[in-house]
Parts: structure tokens; sequence; C-alpha cells
């Protein structure tokens, strides 16, 4: 017999905790190279972590609430949304989401003072972008804009932007270490909406996979996934044979690829979105580690 779901569960079932490690991996490996440049503050680590954590959290939620008010879960295939299975009510996640957002934003007020006036308007940016990601009069994701949003915020913004942080420059090298980190995130967001296709499309959700269907999505993955690894390749000239220990993951790879080409069925798709995940933060933390030390 299941037992029913209690209030706390419904929250971390919203919170969408295998969607996590996208959080964690720009913010290790933007930390890496700050260690590697000599400059780093270990409070500037712990905040930027955590305002990174709770601005996913505070996005998955509003997702939740916001694609539930549009009517876009009724025939989902993914896993449980509290707010559509009645479970949490919309008044109690719109507000769950604002205290997450606000979590975040007082947080985020030490990195404005650490980095400045443009991490206030980069602050408020990312609140909004996750808000308006299925919300709002024009929603990103319903639009096919998500995939270009994730890369930038969870790629670009937040490896640049916790080197910046650190060590007050800004670096080449950063930028060129964010793209693999965006990549691989957004292959989670492909993964889910591969899934997710045929009813996104059936709600009138236009996501990019929607868009150019489920051939050229399956390829999408597979292209940035041989894309972040081209990325890593690129930058042994500058770092070192270590850069490349992300290769070892490479049979992983490999199956995780063939296993989008191939599957098509809404379960096998939960799993892979589960390890999209992992694969993201594994890679990222042995990215991380290779670009801390040049070697040879």
């Amino acid at each position: 017999m299941n037992l029913p779901i209690t209030r706390i569960q419904a929250w971390w079932i919203a919170a969408r905790p295998r969607t996590l490690p996208a959080a964690a991996t720009p913010i290790a490996v933007g930390t890496a190279l700050a260690i590697s440049a000599g400059r780093w503050d270990p409070l500037v680590l712990v905040a930027s972590l955590a305002v990174s954590l709770l601005l996913q959290i505070g996005a998955n939620f509003a997702n939740d609430v916001f694609d539930h008010l549009k009517g876009a879960d009724v025939a989902r295939r993914g896993p449980t949304r509290v707010t559509q299975s009645g479970i949490l009510s919309p008044r109690e996640m719109l507000a769950s989401t604002a205290i997450i957002f606000g979590l975040a934003a007082l947080i985020g007020l030490y990195l404005v003072y650490v980095g400045g006036v443009p991490f206030l308007v980069v602050g408020a940016l990312a609140i909004l972008s996750a808000l308006a990601y299925t919300g709002g009069p024009y929603p990103l994701g319903y639009n096919g804009l998500g995939d270009l949003f994730v890369f930038i915020f969870f790629g670009v913004v937040g490896v640049v932007g916790t080197y910046y942080l650190h060590t007050l420059a800004l670096d080449g090298l950063a930028l060129a270490a964010s793209l693999p980190v965006g990549l691989l995130i957004v292959n989670i967001l492909v993964v889910n909406n591969l899934r997710d296709i045929e009813t996104d499309r059936a709600a009138g959700k236009r996501t990019l996979a929607v868009r150019i269907g489920a051939r050229a999505t399956r390829r999408q993955y597979a292209a940035q996934l041989t894309l972040s690894y081209l990325v890593v390749a690129a930058l042994l000239p500058w770092r070192g044979v270590l850069v490349l220990l992300p290769f070892v993951l490479a049979p992983a790879a490999w199956k995780l690829a063939h296993a989008v080409m191939t599957n098509a069925d809404p379960p096998t798709f939960n799993r892979l979105l589960a390890r999209s995940a992992q694969f993201s933060l594994q890679f990222g933390l042995l990215f991380a580690l290779g670009l801390l030390v040049r070697f040879p």
C-alpha cells in the first residue's frame, strides 16, 4: 500500500533533487579556476553555492505551479508535480517560491557587496528568468528559449561569475570552461523536453524539442555531449594533461548518448534525466580537478 505523501515530502519532490547537480557544477568549475589563479574566498564559495541551489529550487517550484496554472501538466509523463496532483495548493507553491527567491536574494546581497552592482543586475535577471521560464505573458520554456537561457545562466554566468567573485577579474579561460558546463546542463533539459514532446505539443508548449522534432533533439543531445569533450581537449595546450580528466567518463558518455538516441519510453527518459544530471556533475568535478593544477 502506498503511503500518502507528506507536505515535507511534497516540497522535496517539487525541488526536483535530481536536477540540483546543475546548480553545483558551475560553482565548482569557477572556484577551481580561481584557486588555480591563487585567489579564492571560502565565503564566496559558500554564498555562491547557496544562491545557485536556491535559484534552481525556486525555478523548479515556479515551474511546478505555473505549468499547473497554464494547464500544461494534465497529461505529462514525468515524475509527480505536486500542484497538479493537489498535494499543495497554487497559493502554497507561489508562497514557497517567493520565500526561496527571497532567501537567494538575501544571501546574494553578500555577492553584490563583493562583486559590485553588476551582480545586483545579474541576480535580478536570474530570478526574473527563473520566473519567466514558465510564467508571465511570454514564458521562455514555452517558446523555445529555455535551452538558451539555461546555457547562459548555468554555463556562462555561473562559471564566469563565480570566477570573477573570487578574483575580481575576467579571464578568457573561464569563458571557455563555461561552455562544456553549460552544454551538459542543457542536456538535462533536452532529455526532459524529449520525454514530454508529445504532451507539450498537445498543451501548446513550444519547447525547442517540439519545434525541431524528436530526431533533431536526440542529435542535439549527442552533439552537445561531443562538443563538451572537444572544448576540453582544446584546452590541453593551456592547462596540461590533467584537464583531460573528464575523458575518464567517455564510456559513460557514449552509453548516455546511445540510450537517448535509441529509447522512447517515458520511464527510461526519467532515468536518463537523472543520469544526465549526475553525469554533468561528475564531468564538472573532474574538469574542475583538472583545472586546479597545470601539469606538466
